[in-house]
């Protein structure tokens, strides 16, 4: 099954399941509601990861990310939804924490969003086929990058929502 074809359920305005499953594709081709979890990763010493996608791609080709993240399959927690994404595309395997959720009109097609965060590994294991390029970036470099590098709806929004989400010393 490709990316699109993905079986999600759907959610209506307030995030509640309508106990409906429909494929991924047909979710954005009619503008319904399924969910997305999203993860922030930083390190130990505070920097941001930071990866450029693959040419490849379907979506967004060659745009820049602050997040690693994908859609919640059918009877998947946005919590296990987020670890998978980051184990497959980064090859990061860590139980990220959910930070807030929100109706996410930017990108592709609205969507439920969760937005995780997850202290990453020294090592990361960025998969060729989903991404180009990866680093790590301070909170100014990732500022000053947000304005520079073409990057997705979706970082812009759920960098801005982990910002103000964010505890102090987490």
């Amino acid at each position: 099954m490709s990316v699109v074809e993905e079986l999600v359920e759907r959610v209506d305005d307030q995030d509640r399941v309508l106990g409906v499953m429909v494929s991924r594709r047909q979710a954005i081709r009619e503008g319904w509601l399924p969910r997305v979890a999203v993860t922030v990763c930083r390190d130990a010493r505070g920097r941001i990861l930071v990866h450029r996608r693959s040419e490849q791609l379907s979506r967004f080709p060659g745009l820049y990310e602050v997040v690693a993240g994908g859609a919640v399959d059918v009877g998947e927690s946005c919590e296990q939804a987020a670890a998978q994404e980051l184990a497959e595309e980064l090859g990061i395997r860590v139980l990220p924490r959910l930070l807030f959720t929100f109706l996410n009109r930017s990108g592709l097609s609205p969507h439920w969003l969760g937005g995780h965060e997850a202290v990453m590994p020294d090592t990361v294991a960025a998969d060729p086929d989903e991404v180009a390029w990866h680093g790590r970036l301070t909170e100014p470099e990732l500022r000053s990058a947000l304005l520079e590098w073409r990057f997705t709806a979706d970082s812009h929004e759920a960098f801005g929502r982990y910002l103000a989400f964010r505890t102090p010393q987490s």
